[in-house]
C-alpha cells in the first residue's frame, strides 16, 4: 500500500495518468458498452463508430493494464477473445453511466451555449 495521498492538482501526482486513461474519450465510449456482459473486439468496433482497430486494441489494453477491463482468451482455432469489466471496472461504469445520462439531459442547452 502506498503512503502517498493522491492529489490531482498536484502537476506530478500519478493519479494525473488515471485521469488520463479514464477520461480518454475512447475508455468513455468502451467502458459502457460492457456493462452488460463480455463483447469481442469486433462487437466494439461495430458498436463504437468512428474507432479505428489500432486505437480499440491500445484502448482494451490500457484498460487491462489498470485492472478495469479483463481479458479472456479461450485458446481456440480460431482465437476467441472477449472483454469484460473487472469490479474496479464496474464500480467506474456506474459513474460514467452518470455523466452519460447528464449529457443526455443537459444535451439541448449545451447544443445552444
Amino acid at each position: 500500500m502506498l503512503d502517498v495521498k493522491p492529489d490531482p492538482y498536484v502537476a506530478l501526482c500519478p493519479s494525473r495518468k488515471i485521469i488520463e486513461v479514464i477520461g480518454d474519450k475512447w475508455s468513455l465510449l468502451v467502458i459502457p458498452l460492457l456493462i452488460d456482459g463480455p463483447k469481442r473486439n469486433a462487437e466494439l468496433l461495430r458498436l463504437i463508430e468512428g474507432i479505428s482497430q489500432k486505437m480499440l486494441t491500445q484502448t482494451l489494453k490500457r484498460l487491462e493494464e489498470y485492472n478495469l477491463v479483463a481479458r479472456r482468451d479461450y485458446g481456440e482455432i480460431p482465437p476467441r477473445v472477449d472483454y469484460r469489466l473487472t469490479p474496479l471496472g464496474q464500480s467506474l461504469a456506474d459513474v460514467i453511466g452518470q455523466l452519460d445520462n447528464w449529457v443526455i439531459k443537459n444535451f439541448e442547452e449545451l447544443l445552444h451555449a
